[in-house]
């Protein structure tokens, strides 16, 4: 073993060397890599996948979420997006699971004339940054999706944003893990000193805040399922963002016959679905596409962002303790960030060099009085996504 692991004492071979404190999709994807390069890898989390998995669109979207103001971490975004094919192909190799791996791309629609006026700001500030976006003729529109209603007004395509399910990615992100020899720990982590390892590993996603003292807020998003007449496939390829009427909404195909349909943006920390989100969200869907008015609601939940002052992840290791590494704060990005985030801390924990793309992302970035790092702030349990389920919003992933 190389780097800061030389070959254990006997005394030291039970101990872990890196300890994940949460099994979402970043803590599985972590201890993966981790455990693939021979480390002794321990997760601890109750409640495996019950995160951002559990609620999460898919979303692969680093030109569709390239927004003002946010030009590192469109960076970081673009980076890990490059890195997903590669990373599907070696999660089928390792597990031969599938995980709703879709390139058809993404249409980005306005519905009315101030809806369209609206998307053509962002998507010259996109194509300004040199992402590929098209625009589109409401006819070249409806000759990609003759779903769309005919009332859409015009768009664009994003050709290499693309989409995964996450509710398969973690079952197989967990296999992957386990059979590279991670251990998985069914148990909540309350303080840092609860952990016995050379590397502890916080990527616990709003329980985060607890544990490190990071600014890391729950950010509510609802969501709704929808599920495709007679058993089958929606009537729609793309992933489907825009604005209808003011109201920004993604419409996201599954080949089972699942359409997601989100999602709302809240200040607030619980997870109570309201009449009004579900009733603005089916709104907004069914202008975009009149025919999901004939399709099953499956599911109404609501779960929440772990978001950042910044929108941008937290990692790195905290400040005076190199023995603890943040991988969380992802807020909307959480599935598109999954690759970069596990290579770029897996090389960290096995050789204590951090990778330039690390250097605008560390916690050091906040006050450090929102960086104790001394896991006694807070009392809440840890596992893959803190006290409640993860998503994100209408800028998510």
């Amino acid at each position: 073993m190389t780097g800061r692991f030389p070959s254990p004492r006997s005394s030291d071979r039970a101990r872990p060397d890196v300890a994940v404190v949460g099994a979402g999709p970043i803590g599985l994807a972590i201890a993966w890599r981790c455990a693939a390069r021979g480390l002794r890898v321990a997760v601890h989390d109750p409640a495996p996948g019950s995160g951002a998995s559990a609620v999460a669109a898919g979303m692969l979207s680093p030109v569709a979420e390239a927004y003002f103001g946010e030009r590192q971490l469109t960076g970081l975004l673009l980076a890990s997006a490059a890195r997903w094919p590669e990373f599907a192909a070696e999660l089928a190799e390792a597990t031969g699971a599938e995980i709703g791996y879709r390139t058809e791309g993404t249409l980005m629609v306005g519905l009315t004339s101030d809806d369209l006026a609206e998307a053509r700001r962002l998507w010259a500030y996109q194509q300004g940054l040199g992402l590929p976006v098209t625009p589109l003729r409401p006819s070249e529109l409806r000759d990609r999706e003759p779903a769309l209603a005919p009332r859409v007004r015009g768009g664009a395509l994003a050709p290499t944003d693309h989409q995964v399910d996450p509710r398969l990615l973690v079952p197989a992100l967990r296999t992957a893990a386990q059979r590279a020899g991670a251990v998985l720990v069914p148990q909540a982590v309350h303080h840092l000193s609860d952990v016995d390892a050379r590397i502890t590993v916080v990527a616990a996603g709003c329980g985060a805040a607890a544990l490190t003292s990071l600014p890391v807020r729950p950010v509510k998003g609802q969501i709704l399922r929808l599920r495709a007449p007679d058993g089958g496939a929606p009537g729609f390829r793309h992933v489907i963002r825009g604005y209808a009427d003011g109201e920004p909404v993604y419409l996201v195909p599954r080949a089972d016959g699942e359409v997601v349909l989100g999602a709302t943006v809240e200040e607030r920390p619980d997870t109570t679905v309201t009449a009004g989100a579900v009733q603005r969200l089916l709104r907004a869907g069914v202008d975009l596409l009149p025919e999901l008015a004939e399709y099953d609601l499956v599911e109404a939940i609501a779960g929440l962002r772990p978001g950042t002052p910044d929108n941008a992840p937290i990692l790195g290791p905290l400040p005076g303790r190199p023995d603890v590494l943040a991988a969380t704060g992802h807020h909307r990005h959480g599935i598109v960030l999954t690759p970069i985030t596990a290579d770029l801390i897996a090389d960290l924990v096995l050789t204590g060099v951090p990778d330039p793309l690390l250097a605008p992302f560390g916690p050091e970035r906040f006050p450090a009085g929102a960086t104790a790092g001394s896991g006694a702030a807070g009392s809440g349990a840890a596992g893959s996504g803190g006290p409640e389920p993860t998503m994100e919003g209408d800028r998510w992933s």
